[in-house]
């Protein structure tokens, strides 16, 4: 039983750092929306690629409010809580297998 311990911490380790990128994109996403990057720069349009589907299902329900998307801030309370609570529990709950 303790194999199926240590494949639920390393699943739980592989979402939380798949988390800790997409944070990383988010933040970065909304630094880019201050300046005026290069549309055509590689970096830019991964970002927006990477970002973009995450975004997208937040638009219908978060209106600007003021001049000010607030999307990016509502996806990273959403994945800080995915994070917070659906990656730790995973991992406690691998530690009862062990």
């Amino acid at each position: 039983m303790y194999m199926v311990g240590y494949f639920l911490q390393a699943v739980a380790g592989v979402f939380g750092l798949l988390i800790q990128i997409a944070i990383f994109a988010v933040v970065a996403r909304a630094i880019l929306s201050w300046v005026s990057p290069d549309p055509y720069n590689p970096i830019v349009k991964l970002i927006y690629q990477i970002t973009d589907p995450m975004l997208r299902p937040f638009y219908r329900w978060v209106p600007p409010f003021y001049g000010i998307d607030w999307t990016p801030i509502v996806l990273l309370m959403v994945l800080y809580f995915v994070d917070a609570f659906v990656v730790q529990s995973l991992a406690r709950f691998s530690h009862n297998f062990l």
